[in-house]
């Protein structure tokens, strides 16, 4: 399916301007509009081309840069280590208040600019936390978190005062969550709290856990990528954001 794709910029309540990357399907789009939430670098080309391959399935799609009090517009950071301190910097600027703000700034446009019916989140890494504070804190019908780290702890700013994980009786809507067997980040014990914490608010979810797979497995320019477990992951959003 063709996909028309632009930079379009949408005002957030604190008077900040916030510019996103939209695509859609050259026709008709799906009433579920999507925000994808970018990793630690931002909206880099490769979160673009998710953007676009989810666009390509039926959806109107926006990636925005969550990083736009304190980075400047087009900004994203290469995958190393001076864009992980970088990276690291600016999550770390994000306030729990800020970024629910954001998020609730994508959804306005999806539904108010676009006239979508509902809302979806899908995060990768620290973006997957940020899906999962979304689900919890506005109306998402649909959240896809892919290896969402720092979920029970107050490690990043996002999940404080309390960890993002207490707020999951917010969640309204359905939840995915996927990680790898070996991500550095998650360990077994985080994935049984997050499984423990949606089965205990009564959310409808799925888990996931990929066999020997590692944290970043979804990005071909990582040596962890694993092209199974990413065209399963890909498959399973689809599927979530077609019910």
């Amino acid at each position: 399916m063709d996909v028309v794709g632009q930079w379009i910029d949408i005002p957030v309540e604190d008077g900040t301007t916030m510019a996103a990357y939209c695509a859609r399907p050259a026709g008709d789009f799906s009433p579920v509009g999507v925000i994808v939430a970018h990793e630690l670098f931002g909206v880099t080309p490769g979160i673009r081309s998710v953007v676009d391959e989810i666009a390509a399935a039926g959806h109107l799609v926006t990636a925005p840069e969550f990083y736009h009090r304190d980075a400047e517009k087009g900004r994203f950071l290469s995958r190393d280590d001076a864009g992980r301190t970088e990276g690291f910097a600016l999550l770390h600027s994000m306030t729990r208040a800020g970024a629910v703000a954001d998020a609730r700034a994508a959804v306005s446009v999806l539904t108010d600019r676009y006239a979508v019916r509902e809302a979806a989140v899908v995060g990768f890494s620290a973006g997957g936390h940020l899906a999962y504070l979304a689900a919890a804190t506005l109306p998402i019908a649909r959240t896809a978190v892919l290896y969402g780290g720092w979920l029970p702890s107050t490690d990043i700013p996002l999940s404080q005062p309390e960890p993002t994980l207490e707020l999951t009786r917010g969640i309204s809507g359905e939840l995915l969550f996927v990680v790898g067997e070996e991500d550095f980040l998650i360990d077994a014990d985080q994935v049984d709290r997050v499984s423990a914490a949606l089965l205990s608010a009564g959310v409808r979810h799925e888990v996931v856990v990929y066999p020997e797979v590692q944290h970043a497995f979804f990005w071909p320019d990582t040596p962890a990528f694993d092209r199974a477990a990413r065209d399963d992951a890909m498959k399973r959003v689809l599927a979530l954001l077609s019910r």
